[in-house]
């Protein structure tokens, strides 16, 4: 199977689990890690992974079938980084999804999703390695089980629910406040793409949080 699949950014984290994916299904299919649109060739799948451009109709035509992957449980959380949104604001479990890519942001059809647990503990890079298995997971499903998969429609009952693209602006902390009371945003803060910082006295301060195991007495 002649396989294609879109990271904007080398510099992105799921980098390096696409990266071995590709090398891991060397002799069983063509599989060719793009960062640009321009460098769609065609073939029987695309994976959009974290892409930021536009896939347009006519790019979409190039390929039997163009899936996005989407870290919430859609119609609800379209647009950008909603796995990062949901923890923020205390969830529990986000969801993946794997759907058809349409010209209506996050509209097309499902083909799987996926459940994944966070404990309360987890840090972003914990967040980011269950997400991104997920991804791969997904990815090999519908890779083995593409003939068989039966796409359907997201449900029209459910009134869809969008976030904003994520800005320097939504990590900051407020000093007045407690660390418990912002732990859900310092945890989901990457501190080299979206540091959490603050501002005391007129001057602005970057924090990183990292697990340390508790040291033996």
């Amino acid at each position: 199977m002649n396989i294609t699949i879109l990271c904007s950014s080398p510099d992105h984290p799921v980098t390096a689990f696409l990266e071995r994916w590709a090398s891991e299904k060397e002799g069983q299919h063509q599989v060719h890690l793009v960062r640009k649109r321009s460098e769609l060739a065609g073939g029987d799948i695309l994976f959009l992974v974290s892409c930021s451009e536009i896939i347009k109709a006519e790019h979409r035509a190039l390929y039997k079938h163009t899936l996005v992957l989407h870290a919430s449980d859609l119609p609800r959380g379209r647009g950008w980084s909603p796995h990062i949104w949901e923890v923020v604001n205390g969830a529990k479990c986000i969801t993946l999804s794997l759907l058809e890519a349409e010209d209506k942001v996050d509209s097309g059809r499902i083909w799987l999703k996926r459940a994944i647990s966070v404990d309360k503990t987890d840090l972003w890079y914990d967040v980011n390695q269950k997400l991104f298995q997920a991804e791969i997971d997904l990815i090999n499903e519908a890779v083995e089980n593409c003939g068989q998969i039966q796409p359907y429609t997201q449900d029209a009952d459910i009134t869809p629910t969008y976030y904003e693209r994520r800005t320097p602006a939504d990590s900051e902390l407020n000093p007045k406040i407690s660390i418990a009371e912002q732990f859900d945003l310092m945890r989901m803060c990457d501190p080299e793409r979206y540091p959490a910082w603050f501002e005391h006295l007129g001057q602005k301060y970057k924090i990183s949080l990292e697990k340390v195991d508790h040291e033996e007495n």
